[in-house]
Order: structure tokens, then sequence, then C-alpha cells
């Protein structure tokens, strides 16, 4: 276990974690002509003149949900974050193992229905139920759909890495979970007017950029806080952040938030899809209460 003081970080810390940001992405993505920042600049022109709030926004897809029926703080690295023993490796028969070979998907523990819309669930968590006024002005960031997103990928990214530790299933999940925030920011785009070819590029490389953070945070939960600190800085912060007591809070809330979601039964998110959040500041953030288990009827819903 590694224990850091914020209050033996300087500002200069910030900027040891430089060297692992990549030039080419910085130039591709921030660049002034860029898609990405065409799309940023009609959302937030459009936010300032009352016409779309952007963390207000309501997608058609969770409508379609329905439808289907600081004070200063020490923080540590844990590198084992579940009491319980991990399952083990699921078996798979040879004709299962054919069909996947072929590029579908074989019989699961679940059916495949009941997955896909707690996939949609989940996904609706990751949106609904983040204070996400509070990350803006925690963290002084601007309300822009850019920050929106990063904020939205970086619960999504929690969540696919807790499903994965349920098997087939569980990566059967992940997909929908992932294919569910794409259809939502694409909606978002639709609502808000922007031009389809604009919204095209942009979708093009967010996609790019949620790929990259996925392998930073992966590197960043399995390696000591340092390293995840860099990568919330490159791709939450966008190596934007001068104060060394808001990375320590973020990775606090990693921290604690895959700690949390590891707490869940398995069982009840593979059925409900219902997660819950610790909250960003909280007078005693390693206090992690076990989480109430969701209420699902015998059909899963």
């Amino acid at each position: 276990m590694q224990r850091i003081d914020t209050n033996n970080i300087s500002s200069t810390a910030v900027g040891q974690v430089a060297p692992c940001f990549s030039p080419g992405r910085n130039s591709t993505i921030m660049g002034q002509n860029s898609p990405w920042k065409l799309l940023d600049n009609v959302f937030l022109q459009r936010h300032n003149n009352g016409q779309f709030p952007l963390t207000k926004v309501c997608c058609n897809l969770i409508q379609s949900i329905r439808m289907i029926k600081q004070p200063n703080r020490t923080f540590h690295h844990t590198k084992v974050f579940r009491s319980s023993a991990q399952p083990s490796e699921e078996k798979v028969g040879t004709f299962t193992k054919i069909i996947e070979a072929m590029g579908f998907t074989g019989p699961l523990k679940y059916k495949k229905w009941k997955i896909r819309i707690a996939a949609l669930r989940m996904y609706t968590c990751c949106v609904d139920k983040i204070d996400y006024e509070e990350f803006f002005n925690k963290l002084q960031i601007p309300d822009t759909f850019n920050s929106w997103f990063l904020i939205a990928q970086l619960h999504v990214w929690m969540c696919l890495v807790r499903m994965k530790q349920e098997g087939r299933a569980g990566k059967y999940m992940c997909y929908y979970i992932v294919y569910a925030m794409w259809e939502d920011a694409e909606q978002r785009g639709k609502v808000m007017g922007v031009n389809s070819l604009i919204l095209r590029r942009s979708l093009r490389t967010l996609t790019e950029v949620f790929y990259a953070s996925i392998f930073g945070y992966d590197e960043g939960i399995l390696s000591d806080d340092h390293v995840l600190a860099a990568a919330i800085w490159r791709n939450l912060f966008e190596t934007h952040c001068s104060d060394p007591r808001q990375l320590a809070m973020m990775v606090e809330y990693v921290r604690k938030q895959v700690q949390h979601l590891d707490a869940m039964s398995g069982e009840d998110l593979l059925l409900s899809g219902e997660v819950t959040w610790r909250p960003l500041v909280e007078p005693n953030p390693q206090s992690i209460v076990k989480p109430v288990s969701p209420v699902y009827n015998d059909e899963g819903l």
C-alpha cells in the first residue's frame, strides 16, 4: 500500500506527467479547425443562448428504455478490491466456441434481451445519476459537450471494468453499454441541430478519444496513483489542470468508485443494470458501505 500526502505535492508535480501526453493527439483533437472543436463551439453557442442546457438534454435513447419495459486528504492504492473469491473461468462447449469463432454470440447465462435492457439502464445511471454541475464547479472545467462526454466516459469505463468480471454475459453487456453511449451522443447532436457531416466527423474523433482513454484508465487502475493521476490529467483534464488537489480528488474518487462497484452483486447488475455512485466529495471517502441490492421481478425488469 502506497500513501501520498497532497501537502507534499507541488504544482510542478503536475508537469511531471506531461511526457506521457502524446503531441500527435493534441494536434489532431485540440486543433482549432478540428471537427471536435466545431461541434463543441456549436454546443457552447447554443448553451450560452439558453436554447439547450447541456446537462439537462433529454435523449430519445433514454426514453426508449421505458418503451421497451475540499480539505487536504491522503489517498492510497489498493491492489485487491474484492473481498470475495473471483469466479472461476466459465466453461464453454465446443458448439458455442464454433459459433463465437464465426462472429456470433453463443448461449449466455441470462436471456440476451434482458442483458441489453440492463445495459441501457446502466448507461442511463452514468448520465442521470451523476451531478455534472458539481464536477464542473469542483474541477473548474467548462460546461460544454466536451466536458460532459469526458465525465460520462469515465463512469462508463468504470462500469465496463466491473462487468468484464462477469464472464461472457458481462462482456456481452459491455458491448451494449458502449453502443448506448454512442447512440446517446448522436441523439444529443441531432437534438441540438448540428450538421450531420460535422456530427459524423466529430463522433469518429470521439471514438478515437474514447478508446485511447480506456487504455490509459486501464493502465492507471492496475498501477499506482501516479499512473492513474497521469491518465486522469491527460484524458479528463486534457492537460489543463494546474491544481494537484483536483488530481488527488479524482484519483480518490475513481479508487473508491471502483471498489464500490465491486461490492455490488454481479447477478443484480446483469439483470437490472442499476448502479449507485459515491459522491464526489464526502466527509469520509474511505467508508464504503454495502450497497442495497436492486429489486426486480422474475423477468428481470
